[in-house]
């Protein structure tokens, strides 16, 4: 009895989970251990159960001592400590606090219990039964995973009969039988196979390229335009100034802009609409000035046209 370890006590608490979650009296409050039926599960519990020690290590878990008639003194300080009695259960922590074993111990009705007695009183035999309940479920997962594999193998096997065509076929080989010589055609029917994938990936890849390079010639040339004396000029966007063109600057195409043209004004010219606005614009340019059809910006100087308005007109235009 002196060999039992803590570690021992834990598997044993496990173990009796495994089985409580399955058929115990509350296993519905075992198989889903979320916090919240931890708690239902430890008033169902606790309610009538009188044992000193029991009582203590709830107090000791919660830091305060179990009352059944103050069920609800359970907040979130206690839910988040319930969260670590579930993460034992479920195996996710390595090194969970001994009042935490202790609680679980309890919920799971592991007995004797707690440590103390768990060492004096249980036999290596009753220990041994404890750690075979866990058996079953590595067990199973050993299984599950020999069946797997062997899937496996069966779906590689199917996928190499569709693939390649082989001179001889493969006799079914009972489990543990060495395994006979592939013929080589198989792996020359591999590589072949590999080396028509690659052609076939170089071949998508140029007529890609191929497409790419179609639709960009086909593409229109981004336009650009260029002030020329009174209104825009559209001009290739390498155009330099030169000559007969003014050295304004070549500027990107702008829908805005480029029906912007510099205007005549006379005495039938009109300068607004049935509604009093503006329909001219205006700017300075030295001691003169530049009428415009529409807002923007001066193409020579850069300075902002502003609407016109009758003082500019008698200033400007009606004095002559």
């Amino acid at each position: 009895m002196s060999n039992i370890t803590f570690e021992d006590y834990k598997n044993a608490i496990k173990a009796k989970y495994e089985k409580e979650k399955e058929e115990g009296d509350y296993s519905n409050n075992l198989s889903s251990p979320t916090p919240a039926n931890l708690r239902k599960l430890c008033v169902k519990r606790f309610k009538s159960n009188s044992d000193k020690e029991d009582l203590n290590a709830f107090e000791s878990f919660f830091d305060f001592p179990f009352d059944k008639d103050k069920k609800n003194l359970f907040g979130d300080d206690e839910m988040n400590k319930l969260e670590a009695v579930k993460r034992f259960f479920q195996g996710k922590t390595e090194k969970p606090s001994e009042d935490t074993i202790q609680l679980a111990a309890i919920l799971v009705d592991l007995r004797p219990r707690p440590f103390n007695k768990f060492r004096k009183q249980i036999d290596e035999e009753d220990l041994e039964l404890f750690n075979e309940l866990t058996i079953p479920n590595n067990s199973a997962k050993e299984v599950a995973s020999d069946n797997l594999n062997d899937q496996v193998e069966i779906e590689n096997s199917n996928d190499s009969k569709t693939d390649f065509v082989m001179e001889e076929p493969l006799p079914v080989q009972s489990k543990g039988a060495k395994s006979e010589e592939t013929p080589v055609s198989t792996f020359v029917n591999l590589d072949e196979k590999r080396k028509s994938n690659k052609f076939k990936y170089l071949a998508i890849v140029a007529v890609l390229a191929g497409l790419g390079l179609i639709i960009f010639l086909a593409l229109p040339r981004k336009e650009c335009m260029q002030w020329s004396g009174d209104h825009y000029e559209i001009v290739d966007c390498n155009l330099k100034s030169e000559g007969f063109i003014s050295g304004n600057p070549v500027e990107l195409l702008d829908e805005n802009l480029v029906g912007l043209k510099k205007i005549k004004v006379c005495d039938t010219t009109v300068y607004f609409d049935k509604n009093h606005n503006a329909i001219i614009w205006y700017a300075k340019r030295g001691d003169s000035i530049d009428f415009f059809n529409n807002h923007g910006r001066h193409p020579e100087n850069n300075s902002p046209l502003r609407p016109v308005t009758k003082y500019i007109l008698d200033k400007y235009v009606n004095k002559k």
